[in-house]
C-alpha cells in the first residue's frame, strides 16, 4: 500500500457561476496568481482538460453565450489540496472535485514486489522438494499474470473531499477541509517454473 504523491483536482470555471459578471479570463489570472502563493508551478501542473479549444459557449434560450473552461490541477499532498480548495472558494470558484489520484514512482515499486515474489517464489519451491531430496535447477518459465486495471486501482477514492458546490466559508481562516485518500493497492502475481533436479 503506498500513499498517493500526485492528487488531480478538477477546475471548472464558468461565467455563470458569477454575479458579479467576471469574465473567465479574469477569473483565471486571479487562479492563476493564488495558485503560485501557494507554491504552485502552474506553467507545469496546471493544463486545460479540453486540448481541441479553449473554451467551450453555451446558447441559452435567451442567446446569451455563456464561456466556460476546464483545467486539471497537479499537486503533491492533501494538505495542498485543501489550501487550493479553500483558495479557490474565495475566489468564487467552488466547482471543483479530485478526479484521480496517482503515485510518481509506482512502476518502480511494481517492479520492487515483482523481485521479491520471484524470490518468494524460489523460497517456496525449496521448501516444497524438501521432503523429496531433490534441489532447484534454474527457471524455466517466468510469467506475471497480473490482471491490473489502472483506472480502477487510482481512481482516488476520497472521504471527507470538498465536492462541488460545498461551502467552506465560515470555518476558521486555519481549518482546512479534511481530506484522506486511499492508498493505492499495489499487487503482483508471478509465476515461476523451475528445472528439478535429483
Amino acid at each position: 500500500m503506498v500513499t498517493p504523491n500526485e492528487i488531480l483536482i478538477k477546475i471548472f470555471i464558468s461565467e455563470k457561476d458569477r454575479k458579479d459578471k467576471t469574465s473567465v479570463e479574469q477569473l483565471e489570472i486571479k487562479m492563476f496568481n493564488t495558485l503560485k502563493t501557494l507554491g504552485i508551478d502552474v506553467e507545469n501542473n496546471l493544463t486545460t482538460s479540453d486540448m481541441s479549444s479553449n473554451f467551450k459557449f453555451y446558447f441559452l434560450k435567451s442567446k446569451d453565450v455563456i464561456k466556460t473552461k476546464q483545467y486539471l490541477l497537479k499537486v503533491g499532498d492533501a494538505v495542498t489540496a485543501s489550501k487550493v480548495f479553500i483558495q479557490l472558494e474565495d475566489l468564487g470558484i467552488s466547482n471543483t472535485s479530485i478526479d484521480h489520484v496517482d503515485h510518481s514512482e509506482l512502476e518502480n515499486i511494481r517492479n520492487i514486489i515483482r523481485t521479491k515474489a520471484v524470490a518468494n517464489a524460489r523460497t517456496r519451491a525449496l521448501a516444497l522438494i524438501k521432503p523429496l531430496n531433490q534441489n532447484i535447477g534454474p527457471a524455466i518459465h517466468i510469467a506475471d499474470n497480473e490482471a491490473y486495471n489502472v483506472n480502477q486501482q487510482l481512481q482516488g477514492r476520497v472521504a471527507g473531499v470538498v465536492v462541488t458546490g460545498y461551502s467552506i466559508r465560515g470555518k476558521a481562516s486555519d481549518e482546512l477541509p479534511k481530506i484522506e485518500f486511499e492508498k493505492i493497492n499495489v499487487t503482483t502475481n508471478i509465476n515461476v517454473k523451475f528445472i528439478l533436479k535429483p
